[in-house]
């Protein structure tokens, strides 16, 4: 044994050690993620005994077939101009990632974490959800705040952590933060997210409002407390909550099946907590919007919590300090059998004679400018790398309503 090394686990009758089931330089395998033909999986009335949605939990709710047809009870949820919509939010969402990672490359940003290959998943819900409901989001869902229509220039300033950062370098560069859009603060501690999210949703139940709390976890934080203990509430109290569950089939390093332990799906977990479960194609945008849509109806119709996993893909690094080729076969999202979502989407419009290369190629240029325009405006105000950082006396702002005596003593001692 090398030193160093952890000595290898001994074979037990008794202990069940998890084996990766891909590894880097091995053939792609995907026999786990069992994949259901599109359009086969039924859509039940929102209020269904929980009994007769067991099957949804180990089945894959989707839409578009091979071909690029829209089939089955869960499409049509999406009208022309909102397929286009949806179609240039998961392209803004791509083109912003790429930007931040060239300026990393550029040295120009400390820190960033892209969704490649995830886009459909948040861009999709946050099309089914109202002005007022709240996502607890986790880094990965940028996309909910690009389909909101959050200002791209807001959040490249907190990425470059300048003095027009809206939250004065009080975050990392992609824990983003706005009320006003529905995104509450991200946590570094990603399981505290979802025990919010109940609490939240719980909260505009006891006021009498209608609007609906959106958890976001990845399927390895799935195997924090925090993940049962939000499952426990919600159940209990039927609070008016979508769960989501993105299983991107990796925790940086480690994949899905660790997290998931003996459990065939992450749907399944759910159900043993009484709560209608579901798992889809998070790389279908027509599902994802439809079982949203579906889940959201639920929720504002005082039926209770529904929890979604949604199988997608990793493309890219977990973030911009990891390389994924240290644990991971190079061609993996090459070969993941529910492809890209851009692509699948383009591939619908066009097939429906909506769109067409032309105006798909002019639809890329404009994101590009757009994002290339408001990167532009964001570094005219500096960046952190550059030594324009925030003032220090802006850690008093914003924190009490009226500033206690001590920190005013404090502030005036410091000479902030």
């Amino acid at each position: 044994m090398v030193a160093g090394e952890l000595p290898a686990l001994p074979n037990s009758p008794r202990l069940r050690i998890p084996e990766p089931s891909i590894r880097r330089g091995e053939p792609v395998r995907s026999a786990h993620l069992h994949v259901s033909r599109a359009g086969e999986v039924r859509k039940p009335e929102i209020d269904e005994p929980l009994a007769s949605l067991a099957p949804l939990g180990e089945q894959m709710i989707r839409v578009l077939a091979v071909d690029g047809r829209a089939v089955g009870p869960w499409a049509g949820t999406l009208s022309p101009t909102e397929l286009i919509a949806g179609l240039r939010d998961m392209m803004l969402v791509r083109s912003f990632d790429a930007r931040m990672l060239r300026a990393h490359r550029q040295g120009k940003i400390s820190f960033y974490m892209q969704c490649l290959g995830e886009e459909a998943v948040a861009c999709g819900q946050q099309r089914a959800l109202r002005r007022g409901d709240m996502n607890f989001p986790t880094y990965r869902q940028q996309g909910l705040l690009i389909t909101a229509g959050y200002p791209l220039v807001d959040m490249m300033n907190q990425v470059l952590s300048n003095d027009r950062d809206p939250l004065k370098g009080r975050q990392l560069p992609v824990m983003y933060s706005a009320k006003s859009h529905g995104f509450f603060s991200i946590s570094g501690n990603l399981g505290t997210q979802y025990v919010q999210a109940v609490g939240w949703a719980m909260a505009s139940a006891l006021a009498g409002g209608d609007a609906i709390a959106s958890a976001w976890i990845g399927d390895g934080a799935t195997a924090e407390p925090d993940f049962h203990a939000a499952l426990v509430f919600a159940s209990t109290y039927q609070a008016p909550v979508v769960l989501n569950v993105v299983d991107n089939q990796w925790a940086i390093s480690t994949p899905t099946q660790f997290a998931r332990g003996a459990s065939p799906t992450f749907a399944s977990r759910g159900l043993g907590y009484g709560i209608p479960s579901v798992r889809v194609d998070g790389n279908d945008f027509l599902a994802v919007h439809a079982v949203s849509q579906w889940a959201a109806e639920r929720a504002r119709s005082s039926c209770g919590p529904t929890l979604v996993e949604w199988v997608t893909y990793r493309s890219g690094a977990h973030s911009t300090s990891d390389d994924p080729s240290g644990y991971r076969p190079a061609d993996a999202a090459k070969t993941f059998p529910l492809g890209d979502p851009i692509e699948r989407l383009c591939h619908h419009v066009i097939r429906t004679g909506l769109w067409d290369e032309v105006r798909q190629a002019a639809l890329q240029a404009e994101v590009d400018q757009q994002v290339a325009d408001a990167f532009d405006e964001a570094v005219s105000y500096g960046a952190a790398k550059d030594g324009h950082l925030t003032a220090a006396g802006s850690m008093f702002d914003d924190v009490f309503e009226a500033l206690p005596w001590h920190l005013v003593e404090q502030r005036t001692r410091a000479g902030l």
